[in-house]
């Protein structure tokens, strides 16, 4: 390879949050995008030393965002929703950026719902940020290459 073509790894602090199309403020925080196969093993009884294994259900993570208090109550009023005995879904994606803030990566979530509000932890010997955090329970996360 000759000097200079470099191929450096995104860096994760560029990124941004969409719910429903629509770009959500500024979140410190996001983390959960984990899928998993379980696996079963199921004995041939023509083989009966060596059990094959065959993919069995899949599941994803809760998706986790945090950001910093402001006078937006969005996401609080879509939590709501749920505490009144239905839950509002919605689409989203966080989006990892370049350094020229193109996007490169997107991890596509469907039918999100807040299953877990967490208000603010006060420390008056603090000058801390007041946090919220959100947990959003998903039923399918898809990675998208993006460019390149």
């Amino acid at each position: 390879m000759p000097v200079g073509d470099r191929n450096d790894p995104f860096r994760a602090y560029n990124y941004r949050v969409e719910i429903d199309n629509t770009t959500v403020a500024a979140f410190s925080e996001a983390n959960g995008l984990t899928a998993t196969i379980e696996q079963t093993e199921y004995r041939n009884g023509t083989d009966p030393m060596h059990p094959r294994k065959l993919s069995a259900k899949r599941t994803f993570n809760n998706i986790t965002l945090k950001r910093g208090y402001t006078n937006s109550s969005d996401l609080y009023e879509w939590y709501a929703v749920g505490l009144n005995g239905s839950v509002e879904r919605r689409n989203g994606a966080i989006i990892l950026q370049d350094e020229d803030r193109n996007e490169v990566l997107r991890w596509n979530f469907n039918e999100g719902w807040i299953c877990k509000y967490e208000g603010a932890m006060m420390n008056a010997t603090s000058n801390d940020v007041a946090i919220e955090s959100i947990e959003i329970c998903v039923e399918l996360v898809e990675l998208e290459f993006l460019g390149a």
